[in-house]
């Protein structure tokens, strides 16, 4: 989770692609266009600060709750991830998001 928040901050949009799992609903084979919209959200957004809360593991099965406070608000989420072939992988979360 801190890798993938460090990537945002940093506009690594490469490395959140490739720790996301298909499954994932933002997942797509265009992988530039995908790029480009990670990109743009990574610039318009200023990254404060990140917040674990909990994490869990169950075997391949991971789940991390954080708040991220951003320049647009504060996200909240219980994020899920799957490892793969010893790669921890994005799937889904469910998250909420509020302006401050």
């Amino acid at each position: 989770m801190r890798s993938r928040y460090s990537a945002y901050a940093f506009g690594l949009s490469d490395y959140i692609i490739d720790t996301t799992h298909p499954d994932n609903p933002d997942y797509t084979d265009k992988r530039k266009e995908w790029k480009k919209e990670i990109d743009r959200f990574c610039e318009g957004t200023v990254f404060e600060k990140l917040k674990v809360l909990s994490s869990s593991q169950e075997e391949d099965q991971a789940f991390v709750s954080f708040e991220a406070y951003l320049s647009s608000g504060l996200l909240a989420e219980k994020s899920r991830f799957l490892r793969e072939n010893g790669r921890w992988l994005y799937v889904d979360g469910e998250f909420s998001q509020s302006t401050r």
